[in-house]
C-alpha cells in the first residue's frame, strides 16, 4: 500500500501542475469531465496530486473565493483498501461550496453524490506534528451534522478502458469535494459520545444508508488530528473558525435531479434537501 510522504517526490514540473489545475477549473465550469491524469502521467505521485489540488485552489482564490475549511476523505478501511492506500486524503472547502438545507442546484455539479458526516467547527488554531484527539476536542467550538456533496471533474471510470480512477486523480480533484450542507443541532464535543453518533439517510423516502461515526477510524476526531499533522510539513495549519469535515461514515449515494434526501441524526437533528 502507498503511504503519503511529503518528502521531495514531485514528478510534475510547475508548468504541468498549472496545466492540470486549469483543466480541473475548466471542467468544473463546463461540466465536462477530463480523462485520468494518472493514465496520461503514469509516474504520477501522491505529492503531484496535492500540488495540482493546491494550484487549483489558488486559482480559485485568485478568482475571489475564500477558504472556509477542509475535508478529509477515504477515512474508512474499505475505501483505503480499494484505493490501495493506508491513510486518508484531504481537500479544501471554499465559500461557494456551502449550502443551507433545502434546494440544491444540481447544475452546479457534474456527477454529484452525497455522504453523511460530522463537521468540526474550530475555535482555536490546530497546528504541528504532535496534534492528537484531545487537542482537537479542546480546539473545537462545536460539532454539527453535515452532508458532503462529492463530484468528479476527473471521470470516475476511464471512457475507453472503463478502469477506475486512481487515488492520485481523486487527490488532484480536491479530494472530490464539491459542496457541504450544514444542518441539525450544534453540540459541544463533550456533550455527546461522538463515535456513537448515528445517522439514517433516506433518498425519496427509502432508507439508503445508515452508519455510526465510529466508522471514521474509530472516532471522527482522529481524522482532524491527522490532517493537522499532515499540513505541518507544508507550513499550513487548521485555523480558528474553519470547518473540518471529518469523513463519511456511509457509502456515497448518487444524486439526480428531483431527488429528495432526508438526513436524520437522531438527537442531533434532522434536515432535508432536494436537488433541483
Amino acid at each position: 500500500m502507498t503511504s503519503f510522504s511529503f518528502a521531495s517526490n514531485l514528478m510534475f514540473d510547475p508548468q504541468t501542475i498549472q496545466r492540470l489545475a486549469l483543466e480541473l477549473n475548466e471542467s468544473e465550469q463546463s461540466r465536462r469531465q477530463v480523462e485520468h491524469f494518472s493514465k496520461r502521467h503514469p509516474g504520477m505521485t501522491i505529492e503531484d496530486g496535492y500540488a495540482v489540488s493546491r494550484a487549483w485552489v489558488q486559482m480559485k482564490i485568485a478568482q475571489g473565493r475564500k477558504v472556509r475549511g477542509h475535508k478529509i476523505g477515504l477515512t474508512s478501511r474499505a475505501m483505503q483498501i480499494s484505493s490501495q492506500i493506508d491513510e486518508p486524503d484531504y481537500g479544501t472547502l471554499l465559500d461557494d461550496m456551502f449550502f443551507e438545507p433545502g434546494d440544491i442546484p444540481i447544475g452546479r455539479f457534474i456527477a454529484p453524490r452525497v455522504e453523511v458526516e460530522l463537521a468540526f467547527i474550530l475555535k482555536r488554531t490546530l497546528e504541528g506534528d504532535q496534534v492528537d484527539i484531545e487537542d482537537v476536542l479542546a480546539a473545537t467550538d462545536y460539532v454539527q451534522p453535515a452532508i458532503e456533496i462529492i463530484d468528479a471533474r476527473i471521470e470516475q471510470f476511464d471512457r475507453h478502458s472503463k478502469a477506475m480512477r486512481k487515488v492520485y486523480d481523486t487527490i488532484s480533484d480536491n479530494a472530490a469535494n464539491a459542496g457541504i450542507i450544514l444542518g441539525g443541532r450544534k453540540v459541544k464535543p463533550t456533550e455527546v459520545d461522538l463515535p456513537w453518533v448515528g445517522a439514517i439517510l433516506r433518498q425519496n423516502g427509502v432508507v439508503e444508508e445508515t452508519g455510526l461515526a465510529a466508522g471514521v477510524q474509530g472516532h471522527p476526531a482522529v481524522g482532524v488530528a491527522w490532517l493537522a499533522r499532515k499540513l505541518a510539513p507544508w507550513g499550513e495549519r487548521l485555523e480558528a473558525g474553519e470547518v473540518v469535515l471529518a469523513g463519511s461514515f456511509t457509502r456515497p449515494a448518487v444524486a439526480k435531479q428531483g431527488d429528495v434526501f432526508d438526513a436524520d441524526y437522531g438527537p442531533l437533528g434532522r434536515f432535508t434537501f432536494t436537488f433541483i
